[in-house]
C-alpha cells in the first residue's frame, strides 16, 4: 500500500461528510471537470493555476499515512461521543486509491469509523480496493443519462454506474449523494431517472447537497473561466418537490 499521497486541505469538526463530529482529509487531482466544482484547485486540469491560491489551505503537500493520522487522532474524543470518524474526499480519493486505503486501514486499528467520499470513476480494482477498507461510502450519482454527465462533467457515467452497482451489492454502507446544480439535473424529470435508477440499484439513502458557490472566488483567483459565475445558490426551500420525488419513490432523502 501507497504510504504518502498528496493532499491540499485536512478540515476538523466536518459535520456533513459521513455520522457525528468528523476530520475530513482532501484529497488532491480529479479526472473529472465538473463545471460547477468547489474545489477546482483539486483537479488535474488547474493543477499549475492551483498554486495562485492565497489560501494555504488550499496547496498541494505531500504527506505521510503517519502524518495524517498525527493529525486525525488529535480529535478522538470527539468521534467517540459523537459517532464521527475520519473521512476522505477531494478531489478524487480514487486517484489515490492505496494511499486511501492504507489511510482507512490505519484509522480502522485506532477504533476511528472511516468515510469516503468519491465519485465512483475509476478502474473497477482501484474502487474494490478502497471499498474493502472503506466503513461507508458516499457515492456521487451525478445524472442518469451518460451524454448529459460526460457535458457537465467531462466524462460519462457507464464507469461510475458500474462501480455504484458493485458497492450496492457488495453490502458495505453505502450513500448516493446528489449534487443539485442548476442547468444540469435539477429538474423534476432528472430527479424521477436518477430516483428509478437507485431504487433499481437498490441504494436507498440519498443525500441531496443544493448548489452553492463556495468556490466562486477560487476561480478569480486561478484567473480560469467559471461557468456558474452569478448563477445563484440553491437551498432546501427550493428543493422542497425535487425531494418529494424521492421520497414519493420510497427513497430516505435528507438535505446536506
Amino acid at each position: 500500500m501507497a504510504q504518502t499521497g498528496q493532499i491540499f486541505n485536512i478540515q476538523k469538526f466536518s459535520i456533513n461528510d459521513g455520522p457525528g463530529i468528523r476530520t475530513t482529509v482532501f484529497f488532491k487531482g480529479c479526472p473529472l471537470a465538473c463545471r460547477w466544482c468547489a474545489n477546482p484547485e483539486s483537479q488535474n486540469r488547474y493543477a499549475a493555476q492551483a498554486q495562485l491560491l492565497d489560501d494555504d489551505r488550499c496547496r498541494c503537500r505531500e504527506v505521510t499515512v503517519e502524518e495524517v493520522m498525527a493529525e486525525v487522532l488529535q480529535d478522538k474524543a470527539f468521534y467517540d461521543q459523537s459517532g464521527g470518524g475520519m473521512t476522505l474526499s477531494g478531489g478524487e480519493v480514487l486517484q489515490q486509491a492505496e494511499f486511501a486505503a492504507a489511510l482507512c486501514r490505519a484509522a480502522r486499528a485506532e477504533g476511528i469509523h472511516t468515510a469516503a467520499e468519491t465519485t465512483g470513476f475509476a478502474a473497477p480494482e482501484q474502487f474494490r480496493l478502497l471499498l474493502d477498507e472503506v466503513d461507508l461510502l458516499l457515492l456521487d450519482v451525478k445524472h442518469s443519462d451518460p451524454t448529459v454527465h460526460r457535458a457537465g462533467t467531462g466524462v460519462d457515467n457507464r464507469l461510475i454506474l458500474d462501480n455504484l452497482r458493485t458497492a450496492a451489492a457488495s453490502g458495505k454502507a453505502l450513500i448516493a449523494r446528489i449534487p443539485v446544480i442548476p442547468r444540469f439535473n435539477s429538474g423534476p424529470e432528472d430527479a424521477r431517472q436518477l430516483a428509478a435508477l437507485l431504487t433499481d440499484l437498490k441504494v436507498h439513502e440519498v443525500h441531496l447537497l443544493p448548489f452553492h458557490q463556495f468556490g466562486e472566488r477560487k476561480y478569480q483567483q486561478m484567473g480560469v473561466p467559471y461557468d456558474y459565475d452569478g448563477i445563484e445558490q440553491l437551498h432546501p426551500e427550493d428543493l422542497a418537490g425535487y425531494r418529494q420525488i424521492f421520497l414519493d419513490a420510497g427513497l430516505d432523502c435528507t438535505f446536506r
